[in-house]
């Protein structure tokens, strides 16, 4: 959208970043980036933020149209494999770095928009940016997810994650060794009072309980396997971060970045590795796996190597 502004008597030998923000009813950063972007031009040529205004001077001010965050945009994804193709659902393998759905802030790719662009048409039920999703992954956490594709199963779904009905196993590779090597962490979680994106376990925060196995032990880090009973946001970084340890590679709840270069690792050792749940229409017991994908394996076959 493009309109031309006249500058007023008022804004006569004003900044033009500070001026432009005045006339416009916009923050002086946004009117920065109009004028850094060349959207101002003052006949013909871009105007510079740093310009003075002059009273009675036609600008040509364009401004670009921005994408609702919360639309869906088709895309490809790539990484996001099929795992199980039912009537009533789809179970997808997330890759990291890709959302479940489309949120403000985010830009990147979504199970959504991929399983969109694959031609899969999904559940309309919930909002129309959530549409056929029943829970969710990190976006730093790749593995198993289950997306509704018809309206029963997004009710059958969301009330059996509700329940607690579904089995969600995890595998992380956490650093040191947990002690006992089994056990149960059951602590409330909630925002981080100092940190808006991050969580923390708090006196008043929504109750949270983890199950764990140790796996294996490599003597820098081990390898467990973790049952969730409850689904809190970042739950497992946080318990285990709580335990002092943080999972491998997770620098926002303490991990050590010296044994994450180690490791290779871009982002935390966190894997959804299976999913078990009755069938929405005939009540059977669906269990779908995923490998680990080849980031965290070869992490896995460093630690095993006694290379770490």
């Amino acid at each position: 959208m493009t309109d031309h502004v006249v500058i007023p008597e008022e804004y006569g030998g004003a900044r033009a970043d500070a001026g432009l923000a005045g006339i416009l009813g916009v923050s002086r950063s946004v009117a920065a980036s109009l004028l850094a972007d060349g959207h101002v031009l003052n006949r013909g040529k871009a105007l510079g933020k740093s310009a003075k205004l002059v009273t009675g001077d036609t600008l040509e001010v364009t401004v670009p149209e921005r994408r609702d965050p919360l639309e869906v945009v088709e895309e490809a994804v790539e990484g996001l494999n099929i795992l199980l193709d039912d009537d009533d659902f789809v179970v997808v393998d997330k890759p990291v770095g890709v959302a479940a759905h489309p949120s403000p802030g985010w830009v990147g790719p979504t199970v959504v928009g991929g399983l969109a662009a694959a031609g899969y048409r999904i559940s309309t039920s919930g909002a129309p940016e959530r549409a056929g999703i029943v829970h969710r992954l990190d976006v730093g956490t790749s593995g198993v997810m289950v997306v509704a594709k018809s309206e029963r199963a997004y009710t059958a779904l969301k009330r059996a994650f509700k329940e607690r009905t579904v089995d969600k196993v995890y595998h992380a590779v956490v650093q040191g060794l947990p002690d006992p090597l089994t056990g149960t962490i059951d602590a409330p979680i909630g925002r981080h009072p100092g940190h808006d994106w991050r969580f923390a376990v708090i006196e008043d925060g929504r109750p949270s309980v983890t199950h764990y196995e140790v796996l294996e032990a490599f003597g820098k880090a081990s390898l467990v396997e973790v049952h969730l009973e409850t689904g809190r946001t970042h739950q497992i970084r946080v318990h285990f971060s709580a335990l002092r340890h943080p999972c491998a590679g997770d620098l926002t709840y303490g991990a050590d970045p010296r044994l994450a270069a180690t490791l290779g690792l871009t982002r935390q050792w966190l894997h959804a590795r299976q999913l078990a749940f009755d069938h929405p229409v005939t009540g059977e017991r669906v269990t779908v796996s995923s490998e680990y994908p080849q980031d965290l394996a070869y992490a896995l076959e460093v630690l095993e190597s006694g290379q770490a």
